[in-house]
C-alpha cells in the first residue's frame, strides 16, 4: 500500500465516527421530522387509526394560526432590536477594553462572565429583578416611586416584556460577541493608527478609516451569530415571560411574548400537536436559512465595498 492510500485510509478512519455521529444526531432526525410533519402523528394518533398522512394539512393550519403568525412577527421584531443592541454594545465594549484603560483584562472577565449563566436560570434572576427587586426600588426611593406601581412593571405588558428580553439577551451576549470584536480591533496594524494620528485623524476617524473596514469580516461573523441566536431563543423566553403577558391579535386571545421556539414547544408538547409543531419547525428552519444566507451574502457584498 503506497503512502497515498494510507493517508486517505486514516483520513477516512478519522473522519467515519464523526460522519456517523452527524448523521445519528442530525441528518436522521432532521428527514424524520420533516416526514412526520405530513402526518398526523400524536400521542393519540394510534387510538385514531394510527400514524395517516395527511399532506400540508399541518402547514396550511399553522398558516391559518393568529397565535403562529404573532409569534412569528414578534420573533423578527425581537431578532432585528435583539441584533442591533448585541452588536453596537458588544463593540464599544471592544473598544472600551482594547483601549489603554487601566484592568482591562478584569473588564473582559467580567463583561463575558453573563455568557457563562445558564439562559433559564438568567432569565429567572432577571425576573426577581424586574417584578420584585425594581418595585422595592421604587417604594424606597422617591424619585423612583413610580416603579412601584404593579401597572409599570416591564413584565406587565407586551411591549415592555419583548423590551425585557431584549435587556437580558443583550447582556447575556454581548460579552461572547465583544471577544470576536477584540480579536478583529486587535489585529488591526498599528502602523495604520500611528499614521493618521500623525496625519491629524480624530479618533472618530480613525474609527471610520481603519478599524470598521479592517473588522469588517467580523461583522459578518457576529451579525450571523446573533441572527441565529436571537432567532432560536427558547430558554430565556420560558423562564423570564412563558410567552406572556396575553394580548389581543386579529380577534384571538394570543401570548404577547411568545417567540418561534416557544411557540413550536407549546404546540408540540403542552397542546399535543405533535406533527403539526414540527411541521412549524420545518417552516423556522427554512425561514432561518433563508435569511441567514441573505444576510451573509449582504454583509461580504459590503465587505468588498470597505
Amino acid at each position: 500500500m503506497n503512502i497515498k492510500k494510507e493517508n486517505t485510509l486514516v483520513f477516512w478512519l478519522f473522519l467515519a465516527p464523526v460522519l456517523l455521529a452527524f448523521a445519528v444526531v442530525i441528518v436522521v432526525p432532521f428527514f424524520m421530522g420533516v416526514f412526520y410533519s405530513f402526518t398526523n402523528w400524536s400521542s393519540s394518533a394510534k387510538a385514531d387509526g394510527g400514524l395517516r398522512f395527511i399532506g400540508l394539512e399541518n402547514y396550511i393550519e399553522s398558516f391559518k394560526d393568529p397565535a403562529f403568525a404573532h409569534s412569528f412577527g414578534v420573533t423578527i421584531i425581537y431578532t432585528i432590536f435583539n441584533m442591533v443592541f448585541i452588536n453596537f454594545v458588544a463593540f464599544a465594549l471592544a473598544l472600551l477594553v482594547t483601549s489603554k484603560i487601566k484592568l482591562r483584562k478584569i473588564y473582559r472577565v467580567g463583561f463575558f462572565v453573563p455568557n457563562l449563566i445558564g439562559g433559564l436560570i438568567l432569565g429567572y434572576i432577571w425576573q426577581f429583578l424586574f417584578n420584585n427587586a425594581l418595585p422595592s426600588l421604587g417604594k424606597t426611593v422617591p424619585a423612583l416611586a413610580g416603579l412601584a406601581n404593579p401597572e409599570n412593571l416591564l413584565l406587565a405588558k407586551p411591549a415592555s416584556a419583548i423590551a425585557a428580553l431584549i435587556i437580558v439577551g443583550t447582556w447575556q451576549y454581548a460579552g461572547y460577541i465583544m471577544m470576536i470584536y477584540i480579536a478583529a480591533i486587535e489585529n488591526v496594524p498599528a502602523e495604520l493608527h500611528e499614521a493618521a494620528m500623525i496625519d491629524g485623524a480624530s479618533p472618530m476617524e480613525r474609527l471610520r478609516a481603519i478599524t470598521l473596514p479592517m473588522a469588517a469580516q467580523a461583522f459578518t461573523v457576529t451579525m450571523f451569530l446573533t441572527l441565529v441566536q436571537s432567532f432560536k431563543q427558547f430558554d430565556v423566553n420560558v423562564s423570564l415571560t412563558s410567552g406572556g403577558p396575553s394580548t389581543m391579535f386579529q380577534g384571538v386571545p394570543v401570548l404577547g411574548t411568545e417567540l418561534l421556539a416557544l411557540n413550536i414547544y407549546n404546540t408540540a408538547f403542552l397542546s399535543n400537536f405533535l406533527a403539526m409543531g414540527q411541521a412549524r419547525a420545518v417552516v423556522f428552519f427554512l425561514v432561518l436559512a433563508v435569511i441567514a444566507l441573505v444576510q451573509v451574502a449582504v454583509n461580504k457584498k459590503k465587505e468588498l465595498e470597505l
